[in-house]
């Protein structure tokens, strides 16, 4: 069938269904999964490709994963052999060099078969609370690949409908957490079963014909609208510098440049310039950049442009093998996440000059990461858990950075308390905003978050994260965000948590996660002093950080700014 036989409204239909399918692949994952992680956090993305490995559709939770999936999953299937793979056939993987991720991000793969032809696959890719390695969760400051979990190169995990109780077996082996772990794993099976019906659904419904020439026109029409939307980008090369803190081992800040060109034919990402990959969890493979990059440039493009191979032919990343942005075997990938989502940070910031009204200032740009675990007293069971927390977003030209937000791709939700003291062994005993932790600015930076872990006996506790030595920045004569803090309080004595650290807790002791706040977004001596009023009254900024940083003066008990005080400070006539 020609692309021409097509009809406007027959190929809508047609590309929104698959977008359906990968959607409902998504409910039954979260649905039917076992982990705070997954089920309720959302730390999971779904996907269809055609039968070339062309990214056709994305279900996101995720937007980190944009990239990732689309550099994995052929590259399992490839190595695996298309031919070795037949109907009711599940591949696992999480292998990550130079197409994976993270060792705990799994991703299932499974073939869509219709009268006896492959018409596409689909796959998942899950964070998992645990994948074995040195420490609970499976995040610390490991050096090299090995302690960091059980590596799966592709391999099947279901073969005929049926789950090879080899593999699974051998896998949960390897993995404290096995209840939760065997749990998601068959979750994730669920849902590509899911995905698998329904788009063989479609093909019964409309014909292999009609969905294969919908599939080709899909790509060229996102590739079209794609083109267009970059036609009115700034055409131009842009970089900019900056840093990982911190790599967990030494006190040299992990160098990261990115370089940015905007083209007739695309847009190239350039990392030639970042630091060369350490024995420490700094690590970003090829596809995590990639992935970096590909939500860097959705950001700047009309938010209803479809997300396949039509887009991702305008992208070109260029990262020299053996950086910390193209990490090699056997460097440790655990904190990949951490410097992926630093630079987009960098990448924004080389592009903020050639689109000020569209960009924030520094934003939290970490995962920021925190599991725990050990083995229940009484049940003998090995419980983890693993969250990732929101910071501060940086201030816009119009508006402030929202506050204790997830960003740069990540889309995860905070972990209920109720959720997380019913099932495991903790308590939360403060969950609030960090006062005065904005970046001051015309349009202020986001608040951070604070979070206080309490254990009443002796627990394992990593915290992989980062932002203690540098605030996100500000833009434009805006300040930067408070720095982030770790703060493990024992016996009422406060000690900062080195931010890539594991530490063994007594009963009593307290975790206490205090993450950074967003840059500001201009002179912050412009900052409109009903705004400062309200953020005072709120508990956000402090009376005295109004007066002696946003130069307004607030009289706390008349609940309103003192004119004639904010005008002398400010240097009116």
């Amino acid at each position: 069938m020609s692309r021409t036989s097509i009809d406007p409204i027959t190929f809508e239909v047609i590309r929104n269904a698959f977008v359906a399918a990968t959607e409902e692949m998504v409910l039954s994952l979260r649905r039917s999964a076992y982990s705070t992680n997954i089920k309720t956090r959302a730390d999971f993305s779904c996907a269809f490709f055609d039968a070339d490995l062309r990214a056709v559709a994305q279900g996101f939770t995720q937007p980190v994963h944009l990239g990732s999936m689309v550099e994995q999953v052929p590259r399992a299937i490839r190595d695996y052999g298309p031919g070795n793979i037949g109907p009711g056939d599940v591949i696992v993987t999480n292998e990550p060099y130079p197409s994976g991720v993270h060792l705990n991000d799994i991703t299932l793969v499974s073939p869509v078969h219709t009268d006896g032809e492959v018409v596409g696959y689909v796959a998942n890719l899950a964070h998992h609370v645990d994948v074995g390695g040195g420490a609970p969760a499976s995040i610390g400051a490991f050096r090299e690949v090995f302690q960091e979990g059980v590596i799966i190169p592709p391999v099947k995990i279901v073969e005929g409908g049926a789950i090879v109780d080899d593999v699974f077996r051998l896998l949960l082996a390897q993995i404290r957490s096995k209840h939760e772990t065997a749990g998601d794993l068959r979750a994730q099976v669920a849902a590509n079963a899911t995905g698998v019906r329904r788009l063989q659904a479609l093909v019964a419904r409309r014909g292999r014909e009609a969905i294969l020439a919908t599939m080709a026109e899909l790509l060229g029409y996102t590739e079209r609208r794609a083109r267009a939307e970059l036609a009115a980008l700034p055409r131009g090369t842009f970089e900019a510098e900056g840093q990982v803190d911190t790599d967990g081992y030494t006190d040299q800040p992990v160098r990261l440049r990115a370089k940015v060109t905007i083209g007739a034919d695309g847009v190239t990402f350039d990392m030639a310039g970042c630091d060369p990959q350490r024995r420490a969890p700094v690590n970003s493979t090829y596809a995590q950049t990639f992935s970096a990059c590909a939500y860097a440039l959705k950001c700047l493009v009309d938010p209803d442009l479809p997300v396949n191979d039509g887009f991702y032919r305008l992208l070109r990343v260029d990262a020299p093998l053996g950086t910390v942005a193209n990490c090699t075997w056997p460097a440790p990938v655990v904190g990949g996440w951490e410097t992926q989502t630093r630079l987009v940070d960098v990448i924004f910031r080389a592009l903020l000059p050639a689109l000020p009204d569209r960009l924030p200032a520094g934003t939290k740009a970490m995962m920021c990461h925190a599991g725990f675990g050990g083995v229940d007293p009484v049940t003998g069971a090995y419980t983890c858990f693993l969250e990732t927390f929101g910071g501060g977003y940086g201030g816009r030209a119009a508006s402030d950075g929202p506050d204790a937000v997830q960003a740069h791709g990540q889309n995860t939700e905070n972990a209920p308390v109720e959720e997380t003291e019913r099932g495991y062994p903790v308590r939360v005993d403060r969950l609030a905003l960090v006062e005065d932790s904005d970046g001051p600015g015309r349009h202020r930076g986001g608040l951070g978050l604070r979070k206080d872990f309490a254990f009443d006996r002796p627990t394992t506790f990593t915290v992989l994260a980062d932002r203690t030595k540098e605030g996100p920045w500000g833009a434009l004569g805006g300040l930067p965000g408070a720095r982030a803090r770790f703060v493990l309080v024992r016996g009422g004595v406060e000690r900062d948590l080195d931010p890539k650290s594991t530490v063994d807790l007594e009963a009593g002791d307290v975790v206490s996660f205090r993450t950074c706040g967003g840059g500001g977004y201009g002179p912050p001596g412009e900052r409109d002093p009903e705004r400062v009023l309200r953020d005072v009254l709120e508990g956000k900024v402090s009376a005295e950080r109004a007066r002696d940083v946003y130069r307004v003066a607030v009289d706390v008990d008349a609940r309103a700014v003192d004119e004639r005080a904010t005008a002398a400070l400010r240097g009116a006539p």
